[in-house]
């Protein structure tokens, strides 16, 4: 490879050279990443398909879908686990790679780039296994915001997650902005709660 080619887009989530870089060159990675930040802080959602790459050796959709179920989620709960659900997220890992397989040649790039618009790429992402709404706008956002991805409609398919700001992972993009974002969801959180006790 020349050492002056273009470099890809960089990613910069998990704030790990390493992982950022396998977010970087793995459309599946970034995939993973993206399904696994729930109930899990942000960066180490996206920092755990690198893990899973070390600890399994690829990460191709075929050969993740094709792995022994009580194997794949075992590495995947080998500490550090994946995430704090490590069993049941490996087997959504797994349902996600199958999907990729069977709809996107294992192509995982395809479910974005393919998109005729902003609506029909919701849609693909909110028929995968673990993204709501919510995962899939946000996501929306992050391939348009960090990989230049801008289908017809994208911002109103990603809803505010489309505004300039820190809103979400798709806003990440180095500490600052990771602690931004953080602040931002831990705002929205005591709101929430705040919410709740006066009704």
């Amino acid at each position: 490879m020349a050492g002056d080619a273009e470099p890809g887009p960089s990613i910069r989530i998990a704030q790990d050279q390493r992982a950022d870089e396998v977010l970087s060159q793995d459309p599946f990675a970034l995939l993973v990443g993206m399904l696994l930040d729930q109930q899990f802080p942000m960066e180490r959602a996206f920092a755990a398909p690198a893990t899973v790459l070390e600890r399994f050796g690829t990460l191709d959709p075929a050969a993740v879908a094709a792995a022994d179920p009580e194997e794949f989620a075992r590495l995947c709960s080998v500490p550090p686990a994946i995430h704090r659900f490590p069993g049941s997220m490996a087997g959504r890992i797994q349902d996600v790679a199958r999907i990729v397989v069977e709809r996107y040649d294992g192509d995982a790039a395809r479910i974005w780039t393919g998109a005729a618009d902003g609506a029909d790429l919701l849609r693909r992402l909110q028929a995968l296994p673990g993204f709501g709404r919510q995962k899939a706008q946000i996501f929306t956002a992050l391939v348009a915001k960090q990989l230049g991805v801008t289908p017809d409609g994208w911002q109103q398919a990603a809803g505010d997650y489309a505004l300039t700001g820190f809103r979400s992972v798709a806003d990440v993009v180095d500490p600052d902005s990771l602690q931004q974002v953080r602040a931002h969801k831990q705002q929205l959180k005591r709101a929430a709660k705040a919410a709740t006790a006066d009704g």
